[in-house]
């Protein structure tokens, strides 16, 4: 188990979280610990969309089985 850190939020982040948290079947905790790590990403690549951040996080926690193959568009012609 990963060790934890209490950490002190504003009430109306933690009230967002917690909507979020819910309409995500995450936790209040890992709400907030996929917030911070879109930011990161975002802060460290200020040239990309958070959304192709956010989907290229998805798309790296997604295990490997349940992945769906790339498949090219064609080029038009």
């Amino acid at each position: 188990m990963p060790a934890t850190t209490s950490i002190r939020i504003d009430q109306t982040l933690y009230d967002q979280a917690k909507a979020d948290a819910a309409a995500e079947h995450r936790s209040i905790a890992g709400q907030v610990e996929y917030w911070a790590k879109i930011g990161r990403a975002a802060l460290d690549n200020p040239d990309l969309p958070v959304s192709f951040i956010a989907e290229s996080l998805a798309s790296m926690a997604e295990r490997r089985e349940d992945a769906s193959p790339f498949v090219p568009r064609s080029r038009p012609q």
